[in-house]
């Protein structure tokens, strides 16, 4: 799994969401580079990491745990649930857990009315089979719904996701069943570190409820918002650099 260090600092870890790779953070990088060392992860599937087939949350979270040193573990979207479970299974690896417009679960249920409808994601899985490119164009559009710049966040999000190469069909199948499937909200209870939860207030995708909700359920967890759709760290990179910095020295180390 390819794994990128920028900076020098305190360590931090940064996972990508569905169908990107982790070029999608580089203004954060920038902002974080001068306080962290940052690991920037191509989860398997991805980016650099396309040689490999499959993708899964636990087996991507502790290939981290093994390949980085302990450290803020930060994932945006999908990969805020490879971070959360990689926190749950290697808390000595995890000094804190930052979580980017990510949930416990992303699927609406009877219990769950803070997700997307199970439909949404089985129809992109179906789509993926006919035309992968044509579903990854459709699911960044679905990320930027109800950003103010919309149209501009589409535009750099359409030009970042194929700079590495095509993701792998089948990791992307794996992520979105993992997306339609993980539901990790009884285990928040058993988080062993802080967490920070940073919700964008127009996200489509991830209600910013329910990363109230789950800040409310995590010891020691706390939730910020931010104007902004499914990738805050697109227009507020430096701000989130900033509240990273914050929680961690706030950390015990």
């Amino acid at each position: 799994m390819h794994i990128e260090v920028h900076g020098d600092g305190a360590d931090l870890v940064l996972i990508h969401g569905w169908a990107m790779h982790g070029g999608i953070f580089a203004a954060l990088v920038d902002a974080l580079a001068p306080r962290f060392r940052v690991h920037v992860v191509d989860l398997p599937g991805h980016g650099c990491s396309r040689d490999e087939t499959h993708f899964d949350i636990a087996d991507a979270a502790a290939r981290i745990a093994r390949d980085t040193p302990r450290a803020i573990w930060a994932g945006w979207s999908l990969g805020g649930l490879v971070a959360l479970r990689g926190a749950l299974d290697a808390p000595a690896q995890v000094r804190g857990l930052v979580e980017i417009a990510s949930s416990p679960r992303f699927v609406a249920g009877d219990d769950w009315k803070f997700g997307v409808a199970f439909d949404v994601f089985e129809q992109f899985e179906r789509d993926l089979q006919d035309d992968a490119k044509a579903t990854i164009d459709r699911f960044l559009a679905l990320e930027t719904l109800g950003c103010a710049q919309a149209q501009a966040q589409l535009r750099d999000l359409g030009r970042i996701v194929f700079a590495r190469g095509q993701p792998q069909a089948q990791a992307l199948a794996d992520g979105l069943h993992a997306l339609e499937h993980t539901d990790l909200r009884d285990e928040l209870a058993h988080l062993a570190m802080p967490s920070l939860w940073i919700a964008g207030r127009r996200d489509r995708i991830v209600h910013p409820q329910a990363m109230r909700w789950a800040a409310a359920h995590a010891p020691h967890g706390r939730c910020m918002e931010f104007n902004s759709g499914h990738a805050p760290f697109l227009e507020f990179s430096r701000e989130i650099a900033e509240a990273v910095g914050t929680f961690d020295a706030e950390l015990p180390q």
